[in-house]
């Protein structure tokens, strides 16, 4: 084993509920992808923290390359993210509401709200790793 441990020697990795939420919400955009990255030394309980990737952010061949697990890979079955038009399609529908911008920015922000609830809930209870010696199944413990 080298002094930064072996990524299989990972058993379980803590994400936060929210990094996962906001990486998912940051790769709805063009530009650099969000990840969760695992950094080494490399041991039995690790933590994968939010992360934006660069290219050539890593020195080739020291032995220390972090993990980056993409956040889909956390998520079972994501609900659908809520659209301004479809808040505002369903206000209008709403016959004890009257449309009015106040009234659907409130309601945008709280379906909003609510599934950002339901995806930290669909967060997975393990991933399979991947790195140079194939796929290591470990355990998914959410913070927060």
């Amino acid at each position: 084993m080298s002094p930064a441990g072996d990524y299989r020697d990972v058993r379980s990795i803590a994400v936060h509920a929210d990094d996962v939420v906001s990486a998912i919400e940051a790769n709805r955009s063009d530009g650099p992808r969000t990840v969760l990255r695992v950094t080494p030394p490399f041991d039995g309980r690790m933590r994968a923290r939010l992360h934006v990737e660069h290219e050539g952010e890593y020195a080739e061949g020291d032995g220390q390359t972090p993990i980056h697990v993409p956040p889909s890979r956390l998520v079972a079955d994501p609900p659908t993210r809520p659209t301004p038009d479809g808040t505002a399609d369903r206000l209008r529908a709403d016959p004890n509401a009257a449309y009015s911008v106040d009234r659907h920015h409130e309601r945008h922000a709280a379906a909003v709200a609510a599934w950002r609830e339901a995806l930290a809930a669909s967060i997975v209870e393990s991933i399979a790793l991947d790195g140079a010696a194939g796929p290591h199944r470990v355990a998914v413990t959410v913070l927060g």
